[in-house]
């Protein structure tokens, strides 16, 4: 924490912009100090001995997101080397729990939120589509655990899932036709009516603070 203002002046400034409460603010700095060997900083590195994280097979995209200058509202592309404390925060209020005393437009602000971090987790070139090739890398990435599917059952699964999702988006597809990737608001309407709270946890941080989120 900076020196420049008092520990709870920073604190509250950290609560406005995350809405994190100063409890969770104060848990989740020492898994940030734990995580970065006390250091003012995270580097990718830092999350090689997360036991949970190492066993997901999506795990480099979980990663990358946190570095994802979009996710932490700092620029359209690329990525950052390290990120602060703040930082940190930024990427975990994007897994906090909907707050029921919301209003209906706050609470669509927050799913839209949330699943524009999906969305980015999956755009891995920046360019706003998911393509096919994106999609079913992730798929592919998701399956590779499972000794029982092959690497071409699982690109046909997931060319599957990208036709399924085209249909949502454009209506019945020719089979000649060319789909050229899942825009955002594409991605918004395939997950409408899904419940984001149930694909959105961060288990693989494994600490107390998200039990203090519900």
């Amino acid at each position: 924490m900076g020196a420049t203002h008092s520990a709870s002046e920073e604190v509250r400034e950290l609560e406005g912009k995350t809405g994190f409460s100063s409890d969770q603010i104060e848990q989740l700095h020492r898994r940030f100090k734990h995580l970065s060997g006390d250091q003012p900083t995270i580097r990718k590195e830092n999350f090689n001995n997360i036991p949970d994280l190492e066993l997901n097979p999506i795990r480099s995209k979980i990663v990358r997101a946190f570095f994802d200058n979009r996710n932490l509202r700092k620029g359209p592309s690329g990525l950052a080397d390290e990120i602060n404390f703040e930082d940190f925060l930024t990427i975990m209020s994007y897994f906090r729990p909907i707050d029921t005393t919301m209003d209906e437009e706050r609470v669509q602000l927050c799913r839209k939120e949330k699943l524009r971090f999906l969305f980015h987790m999956y755009d891995s070139d920046s360019d706003g589509r998911i393509t096919l090739e994106e999609y079913r890398n992730v798929v592919e990435e998701l399956l590779s655990g499972n000794p029982h599917i092959e690497k071409g059952s699982a690109r046909s699964i997931a060319d599957g899932a990208m036709m399924e999702a085209a249909s949502v988006c454009v209506g019945r597809m020719e089979p000649d036709q060319v789909y050229e990737g899942i825009t955002f608001d594409d991605f918004l309407k395939i997950w409408q009516g899904i419940d984001i709270e149930t694909k959105m946890h961060v288990r693989f941080l494994n600490m107390e603070t998200i039990a203090l989120c519900h």
